[in-house]
């Protein structure tokens, strides 16, 4: 027979949104099948879930904090927990009662609280008392997957912070649900970033970038809770840069093609020329934030020569490449070098400024290049 509980609660609406406002025990809540938590794979770009890596030395601290307040009962956790179930619970006017039947509604999702669910199951294993505990929760019923996981980005994104990679991740999802399912009220600045699409996009560029066999990028971004010793930039930063500079009205790539799929295959074969131009093997630099920060922002111009060329091939890209580091004048002039990229090298001790004045140079150099050949009037 399903466990079931009866507990009071108070019915709260919000527009749609039907919560019911409760207390529960740690007992209770500690239940075979009561709750999940939904993490987002980070080896999976099309799992469906949302929550960030649960922070085992977050929640131990917690767990110390209440065993240690059960012998003066001064144990204080105030702050709620969000649960969400897409199914319907009933809700008794009469006494004011809610029951849940846990094989029929559960699991129930957590929205909020993952760390503190987490820190209190371990204080119940060190003191049963704990088991008494009783905390506030929130429960929203009927409420889709999808709503979840919105509610899930409102609340670690306008109350508390969220790892951005996962908020990254959760408005591509968003981006790609936006006219076929229906959302609920989102905060201004997250619907419009859903709409215009360009972190789905960029999402795309560097999974892309991050999964093809043959691409200098294989493996080395850290996707969003992901841990790995061999990648050697975050996805968060990767995205920002493709956002800010390679998504842009200025930046021909995403007006030539209008395809996504040739858009990828043009970024990885500008990265391919990169490589075969800059990488001895040592060049490591060029794969972290200073080499991700100047080659996005320097794509501007390329792309721009390369569009009155007409061919945004390998070999176009590389040759493009060459003629303009061999143009380049000033305190930069390495900058074409693979030792310039080498750990330790002057890439290393780049500020935002110094890749600002790299870029100009570069990109005066790239005009010469192709200024090079007689000009008829």
């Amino acid at each position: 027979m399903s466990k079931k509980i009866v507990i009071p609660a108070s019915r709260v609406r919000q527009g749609a949104l039907v919560l019911y406002t409760t207390s529960m025990k740690v007992r209770d809540l500690l239940l075979d099948g009561f709750y999940s938590v939904e993490t987002l794979d980070p080896e999976d770009s099309s799992d469906k879930g949302y929550q960030r890596l649960l922070n085992r030395a977050r929640a131990k601290k917690l767990a110390d904090y209440i065993v240690k307040g059960q012998d003066r009962q001064d144990a204080f956790l105030p702050t709620s927990i969000f649960l969400a179930t897409d199914k319907f619970i009933e809700y008794n006017e009469t006494n004011n009662t809610i029951e849940i039947g846990i094989t029929l509604v559960g699991p129930f999702s957590v929205v909020d609280g993952q760390h503190r669910l987490e820190g209190l199951k371990m204080a119940a294993e060190k003191d049963t008392r704990v088991l008494d505990f009783e905390v506030p929760v929130n429960i929203a019923v009927n409420l889709p997957k999808i709503a979840q996981m919105c509610h899930f980005l409102i609340v670690n994104t306008t109350q508390k912070s969220v790892d951005k990679s996962v908020e990254q991740r959760i408005i591509a999802r968003l981006t790609d649900a936006l006219d076929v399912e229906d959302l609920p009220s989102l905060p201004k600045w997250i619907l419009n970033t859903v709409q215009r699409g360009e972190v789905d996009k960029a999402i795309k560029y560097a999974d892309y970038l991050n999964e093809t066999f043959d691409s200098p990028w294989f493996g080395k971004i850290q996707m969003a809770n992901a841990d790995s010793d061999d990648v050697t930039i975050n996805q968060r930063s990767f995205v920002k840069a493709i956002v800010k500079y390679v998504l842009t009205a200025n930046n021909p790539v995403s007006i030539i093609f209008r395809d996504i799929e040739k858009e990828k295959r043009v970024f990885l074969n500008y990265w391919k020329a990169i490589q075969r131009v800059l990488d001895n093997g040592s060049s490591s630099i060029l794969y972290k934030y200073n080499g991700v920060e100047l080659f996005c922002k320097f794509s501007i111009p390329f792309f721009m020569k390369l569009q009155d060329r007409g061919s945004f091939t390998v070999p176009t890209m590389e040759e493009l490449l060459r003629s303009c580091f061999d143009n380049v004048e000033g305190d930069y002039t390495g900058v074409g070098h693979p030792d310039w990229w080498a750990r330790g090298g002057t890439a290393s001790f780049l500020n935002a400024g110094a890749i600002n004045v790299v870029s100009q140079e570069m990109s005066k150099a790239l005009h010469k290049a192709s200024m090079n050949s007689p000009m008829e009037l």
